[in-house]
């Protein structure tokens, strides 16, 4: 049984135990964790925000968003969003769930690296990525109450390292295929015109964050 935080919880159903299931026989504890905690944290931002969503498809999405760094899940040349994206696909397929609700959930997959438009769509593709968020840069800390955050990381342990372990998590999970990692060219476009800008640096925000350990 899961435990509730603020009236949120992991959806006592089969397919919700399935999914807990297989991504902790897949992934390793640092992401089985941190999937979990990204799960609560969107489910709580939905809460915040008054947002309609379906616990099982936002469940779905934040536990499959990170199966693409798996050895299993990993492609030779996709972006690893991608093979999340087609993990979580693959086995909702099986289920028998609706195209259109596979389709919501591959999305919230494929557009968690994407800051800027997943919130502006529909609540589980905005959620997913709300709640990657707040777990890995801690940009709406301050949105979640010390109980809040406390409690989620005591059922889901961040570990005393988990920045910089989550970072090595991300290269072992790409390193093979650095082709892929090519992003948002607009600030390209504004380094190659403009010398003295300095785009964000993901690895930087997280190092930056208000997460230290709990």
């Amino acid at each position: 049984m899961s435990f509730n935080v603020d009236g949120i919880s992991i959806p006592d159903s089969k397919i919700a135990r399935e999914i807990t299931e297989l991504v902790r026989d897949t992934a390793s504890p640092l992401l089985f964790h941190h999937s979990s905690r990204v799960y609560y944290f969107g489910a709580l931002a939905g809460k915040q925000r008054g947002l309609k969503f379906d616990p099982e498809l936002l469940y779905c999405g934040c536990m499959f968003h990170d199966m693409g760094l798996t050895h299993k899940h990993s492609s030779r040349d996709e972006r690893f969003e991608v093979d999340g994206a087609n993990a979580a696909r693959d086995f909702l397929k099986t289920h028998g769930i609706s195209q259109q609700d596979i389709d919501t959930v591959w999305t919230a997959i494929a557009l968690h690296t994407t800051p800027g438009i997943p919130q502006h769509m529909h609540p589980v593709v905005a959620l997913v990525t709300a709640g990657v968020e707040m777990d890995v840069l801690g940009l709406t800390y301050s949105q979640y109450s010390d109980a809040e955050r406390q409690q989620v990381v005591r059922e889901h342990p961040r570990g005393g390292n988990f920045k910089e372990d989550i970072i090595q998590a991300f290269y072992d999970g790409i390193k093979h295929k650095p082709e892929t990692t090519f992003g948002n060219v607009k600030a390209d476009v504004i380094v190659d015109k403009d010398p003295s800008f300095r785009p964000g640096n993901f690895c930087s925000v997280i190092r930056g964050s208000a997460w230290d350990c709990c």
